[in-house]
């Protein structure tokens, strides 16, 4: 239950502050001074988009603000995104002028969808043209599957799941069939591409080795050339021309010159340690080179082959490469995928018979699921039609004739195999036909009051976790925005006591422009527009006993000082 509505500069209201109550609340005032606005205020709380232009011209923001009686449904559904000790809901929502907007659920920051989520448990809204869904065969579908209560709901849900099963097998069976036509042409490309990989077996670690080799083949006499150089300046051979002393020897001579004041002077003795450390690097380097050079010697292998070598192995990598990525990464990723794919189109046969049996299985369980579904639906059309004949009897419409017509479907889809269709005849002697063709939208919005009022009452054999969730269903706020419209008289006086009996057990906000539906209202407020500022201001008061006589009054048409009007404003309070 709402037990609070605040709104704050919300296009022409500056502040309102509403107090409902449980039953029937009326909501009336001028044409104009901004009734739908308190509907959209409510739209807001459910989540609905922020319309342009709805901020207060001057103020910063519009803030909308709901108090929610809080029950056990609510509480389970919201698990920590409410505190353990909070009594009550509060959804709120600001908009800001250049359209942005914030949520929120329990004093924190929340999301439009929480507000939708939520919202969709707590406030059922009805619009002015929310009787014309009557028309959709989805939405007739869905009137008859309420009443059948929640099982039915179950049934649906596992119908669904059914369905989504069958369509997922029939996408697998499609494909595996279109594999079988091609199947040999692949796996034949997928074979030739794999042994070419294999063949060469390439990795990156040996092409970096080749390319790093192919580098040394390429300058091997410049290497070679350095190498002796730097040989002979460390360590030159015995039979040189040139007078015998390299670095080597040079830098150990050098060092010797100390060992005859070898522990004089530590400083000395340093430096001398430093030059036979010298002296033993240039030998290990001297020797070193002359390795590298033995090894590039006369036991090598033809370096002109070797280089021709190096360069077509290299050859068939950047093959490869330049036809499966560009890289050898990506070459060995595709040999991977290829084995994949050569593993799904060699097991596609018995693929495709698994295939075939389940898509067989889930057939079977959809049918039996559907057959479930219209078993329920034919036990709980007659009491529905009889149902609402009886309310539309109360909405005067004593001689109308309600048919709830189910059909199969050529297909079970996820709802079942039943098309159902609402059918109605309003006048006496007249064949029946879909309520898109027959009614007028008058004679809609009784239907879908009819259905509401019945939409509590439990199919036939009901359990008891339908009570529970028709007790759920009851303790919804049901918001109607001019949903009376098209009707008048006695017609209008039919609705709105049923609007009140709709209230009897839940709480119902009606926002209504006739005064024998405004009389039915167990509170009763006025929203009034004052224009005599620099800016209309609209204001929303909740009216007394006398208060409400001058609006009937009003919304007669007639004088305040007319008498007649104030006797029959009277007399539409007492009847009610």
């Amino acid at each position: 239950m709402l037990h609070e509505l605040r709104v704050e500069n919300l296009l022409l209201i500056e502040r309102s502050e509403l107090r409902l109550g449980s039953g029937l609340n009326v909501l009336t005032g001028e044409t104009g001074a901004g009734k739908t606005m308190l509907a959209h205020a409510l739209d807001l709380l459910l989540g609905g988009r922020a319309r342009s232009g709805i901020v207060r011209p001057g103020a910063e923001e519009a803030y909308v603000e709901g108090v929610f009686a809080l029950d056990a449904r609510t509480r389970e559904l919201l698990g920590e995104r409410l505190p353990a000790d909070a009594d009550e809901l509060v959804l709120a929502r600001r908009v800001w002028p250049d359209g942005r907007t914030r949520a929120y659920l329990g004093g924190r920051a929340a999301t439009v969808a929480d507000l939708r989520e939520v919202g969709g448990e707590l406030l059922a809204f009805y619009g002015q043209h929310e009787h014309r869904r009557l028309m959709l065969a989805s939405a007739q579908l869905e009137v008859l599957d309420g009443f059948c209560g929640p099982q039915q709901r179950a049934r649906r849900a596992a119908a669904a799941a059914a369905h989504a099963e069958l369509r997922a097998c029939l996408r697998r069976a499609d494909e595996l069939g279109a594999l079988d036509g091609a199947r040999e042409r692949e796996l034949d490309l997928l074979e030739f591409e794999l042994r070419e990989i294999d063949e060469a077996d390439p990795s990156e670690a040996e092409q970096a080795e080749l390319l790093a080799e192919r580098e040394r083949l390429r300058h091997l006499e410049a290497l070679r050339t350095a190498a002796l150089a730097g040989a002979e300046a460390i360590a030159p051979a015995a039979d040189q021309s040139h007078p015998p002393g390299g670095a080597g020897e040079l830098l150990g001579a050098a060092a010797r010159q100390f060992d005859a004041v070898a522990g004089v002077d530590p400083a000395l003795d340093a430096l001398a340690e430093r030059l036979r450390a010298l002296a033993i690097e240039a030998g290990d380097v001297a020797a070193e080179l002359h390795r590298y050079l033995d090894g590039t010697a006369d036991g090598e292998v033809d370096p002109g082959a070797r280089l021709e070598a190096v360069e077509r192995r290299l050859e068939a990598f950047a093959r490869l490469e330049r036809k499966h990525g560009g890289t050898i990464a990506a070459v060995l990723a595709h040999a991977q995928e290829c084995r994949a794919r050569r593993a799904e189109l060699t097991g596609a046969e018995a693929a495709l018979a698994e295939t075939t049996a389940a898509l067989a299985e889930a057939r079977e369980r959809l049918a039996a699921l559907a057959a479930e579904l219209h078993e329920a639906r034919a036990a709980a059309a007659p009491a529905l039609a009889e149902a609402v004949r009886a309310r539309l009897a109360e909405l005067a419409m004593p001689d109308a004739r309600f048919e709830v017509e189910i059909a199969p479907r050529d297909e079970p889809g996820p709802t079942g195999a039943d098309a159902v269709e609402l059918r109605i005849a309003v006048n006496p002697g007249m064949p029946a036909g879909p309520l898109r063709e027959v009614a007028s939208g008058g004679e809609l919005s009784r239907v879908m009051l009819a259905l509401l009022g019945v939409a509590n009452a439990p199919a036939p054999a009901a359990g008891d976790d339908d009570a529970a969730a028709a007790e759920g269903r009851a303790a919804r706020l049901l918001v109607f925005d001019e949903v009376d419209a098209g009707i008048g008289g006695r017609t209008a006086n039919a609705v709105g006591a049923q609007l009140h009996a709709l209230a009897a057990e839940r709480q119902v906000l009606c926002i209504t422009h006739l005064p024998q539906v405004a009389a039915h209202a167990d509170r009763h407020f006025r929203i009034a527009k004052d224009g005599s500022g620099a800016r209309a201001v609209t204001t929303v008061t909740q009216l007394r006993r006398d208060a409400v006589v001058e609006e009937l009054v009003r919304m007669l048409g007639a004088d305040e000082a007319d008498r007649a009007a104030r006797r029959h404003a009277r007399e539409l309070l007492k009847a009610t």
